[in-house]
């Protein structure tokens, strides 16, 4: 590797904003916010990511189907093109 063109890779907390969870990784990603997180050393304030979706919450992990607004979705269709009948 070469000196001197690589990002930092620090340890980074992500907190699922779904869930709450909060999961330490590595990461070249930079947050202004922080958190506070116990180490086998003792507290270390560590940069703070909060992401919309993790393993967490994500239906393909959980198990858990969302419900997604269909029925909007079709109301749109419907108004923009209208209703075929008659078939």
């Amino acid at each position: 590797m070469k000196p001197g063109i690589h990002p930092d890779y620090h340890p980074v907390v992500f907190r699922d904003a779904n869930t709450g969870t909060m999961f330490l990784t590595r990461s070249t990603i930079n947050s202004d916010r922080t958190v506070e997180w116990q180490t086998p050393d003792g507290p270390r304030t560590l940069p703070l990511v909060v992401v919309e979706v993790s393993s967490d919450s994500h239906p393909f992990w959980t198990g858990n189907k969302r419900i997604v607004d269909a029925a909007g979705q079709v109301e749109k269709f419907n108004r923009r093109y209208g209703v075929r009948g008659g078939q």
